[in-house]
Order: C-alpha cells, then structure tokens, then sequence
C-alpha cells in the first residue's frame, strides 16, 4: 500500500485516515499545497478544494456532481424540511419502524472488535445518521469516517461512492444505510467498498424494496432480498433480512397513494400529517411479521451484513438462497 506524504494541513481527519486519503481519478498519492489537494501523477494533476477543512474529492468524470457545487455552495446541502413538517414530525406517530438495525448493528461492532481493537469504519452518506445506528456511534473504540456528498456536522470527506477517495485495502469496515437506492451504479459504488476495504473486512448494508420515491430526482433502485444479495457476491453472507416489514410497507403505500392527488408543499405536509394518523398502527405488525417467511417478499427493506471474500456467489447458488414463500414456476 503507498503512502501519501500529507501531514499536518486542516482536514477534519486523523494523521492515520489522512494518510490513506488518494485522487479519485486515478487512486494516486495526493499532496498539499495552500488551498488544495493535488494528485502527485504526472498522468492526471487532478485538483482538488478544501473547505472549511472537508476536502472535495469528486471524480467529475463519473459522477452526477461537480465540485463547483460544493466550491459555490450550490445544491451542497441536503433540503431541510418545512418548519410546519418537522412540527408534525414532532407531534405525531410516524409511519417508519426500524426493527433489527439496533441488533445488526451491535454484531456488526462485535465483529469489528474481535479483529481490531481500535477499528476503522468508513460510512458512506452519513450526513444524516442512520436510523439504529447510536450503537455504533457510541463505540469510543471504533474511528468512523464519515463521507456524503452534502456539507454536514459529521462529514469530513466530501466524495461520490462510485470513486471512493481512499486506497485500496484501507478499512476494517464499511457502512452503507440507505444509501445504494440514490447512487446510478450501485453495482460500481459495491466494487469500490470492496476494494477499500481489508481482506476479511466487514460491510454492513440497508436498501429499500417496498418504498417510493423518497429523494426526488436522486432515487434510482429498489432490491429484493435476493437482488441486495447479489450487490455483495463478493462478500460471505453473516446475515441478512428484513429490516423493515410489510406493515411500514402498506402505510408507506398508503400515504404515497393520498400524496399523488396533490402538489403544494403545505397540502403534501397535511396530507402525510393524515396518513400518519390514520395508519400509524400499521408498523406494529412488523414486530410479528420481521422474521416470516412471506417478508421476504414484501417487506419494505432489507439489510445484509456481510465479510470481503476471495470467493464469488454464482447466481446458480444465490437462486438456492430464496426464503420467501413463492413457488419458483413461471
């Protein structure tokens, strides 16, 4: 593994992640000079900002931003909602429940631990944290990186997932929530998890199935449990599920239904204020539902926690994987 020579200059990173920092055009060294990064190959000379101390490290030739964006502030923060929405956010039952990210998460830190007294964690889109994931966050022993492409409180690498910014080989894991719905490649941005990622390093995963569009022209992708399964074929399988039932699927549905009858910004708030009253209920069902076998069809998403392999899954052995309750002829 190279080493790139940046030492002391304002990023928000440690010494250590800093090191393994490298051009997302084409993963050579960096080097500093007073206002930016620069790629140190003479083949490439890719430059690269640094604001307020997070470093823009987009490949512009592969990815849907630009850094421009980010230099000028343009589009570089995720839309916050109305004041009347975070209101009735506040006020009334939600229609959203997260099962087994908690549990998923506290194997995920057990496993980590085990290999690595004081691990290294990428997470990709953590500029709003995840739901479930306080038990990560409260881990003093684990390093999280924290990486988006919007300006955040947590964020300190600025970077599209289809050009992670880091060497190959670089971290004991990867966390990637609600993440691989909003990319173009999902495919590309799992190649790139794994090449960051340590020989038998741990990734940990949640994709949406039974959900509608949810972040406007930046929403791509759904996955089955088995289609989320094949994202990561390069990796062995410790676990996978559902990690939000049918219940939360049918509200969701609901709620999405009410909502294409309308357009304002204030009728859409009251109109989700309803759903929410309505159909909270409805996600109580998943305490029963999260682990039956018919989920595996209908749930709203699903998550995979799962160990980098040398080893390939062949799609005649995912097939074998199915834990619904369909019968497999056409």
């Amino acid at each position: 593994m190279s080493t790139t020579a940046i030492t002391n200059f304002p990023l928000k990173l440690t010494t250590s992640i800093q090191q393994l920092l490298c051009c997302p055009v084409c993963y050579s060294p960096l080097a500093l000079t007073p206002s930016q990064l620069e790629c140190k190959n003479s083949q490439c000379r890719a430059c690269f900002p640094i604001i307020n101390g997070t470093p823009i490290l987009i490949n512009e030739t592969s990815s849907v931003f630009s850094i421009n964006d980010f230099v000028n502030h343009n589009h570089s923060h995720l839309n916050p909602k109305s004041k009347l929405e975070r209101l009735l956010i506040n006020l009334i039952p939600g229609i959203n429940l997260n099962i087994t990210t908690k549990t998923n998460y506290q194997k995920f830190i057990e496993l980590l631990l085990e290999q690595n007294q004081n691990p290294q964690v990428l997470v990709i889109g953590g500029s709003v944290v995840g739901k479930g994931m306080e038990p990560l966050l409260s881990v003093p022993e684990i390093e999280l990186i924290e990486t988006d492409v919007a300006f955040g409180s947590r964020i300190s690498v600025i970077c599209d997932a289809h050009n992670l910014p880091f060497e190959a080989d670089s971290f004991d894991g990867v966390v990637v929530q609600a993440v691989l719905e909003h990319v173009v490649d999902p495919n590309r941005c799992v190649e790139e998890i794994y090449r960051v990622l340590k020989p038998h390093g741990l990734v940990y995963s949640e994709t949406p199935f039974m959900q509608q569009v949810h972040l406007g022209k930046y929403d791509f992708t759904r996955f089955t449990h088995l289609g989320h399964r094949r994202l990561f074929r390069k990796f062995v399988e410790i676990d996978s599920g559902a990690v939000c039932g049918p219940g939360m699927a049918l509200a969701w549905s609901y709620q999405y239904f009410l909502l294409s009858f309308v357009s304002r910004p204030l009728t859409r708030a009251l109109v989700k204020a309803f759903a929410r009253i309505t159909l909270f209920w409805l996600k109580y069902f998943d305490y029963y539902l999260i682990n039956q076998p018919g989920t595996f069809d209908s749930a709203s998403g699903y998550y995979f926690l799962g160990m980098k392999s040398e080893q390939i899954l062949s799609d005649k052995e995912l097939i074998t994987l199915y834990k619904g309750t369909q019968s497999s002829s056409f």
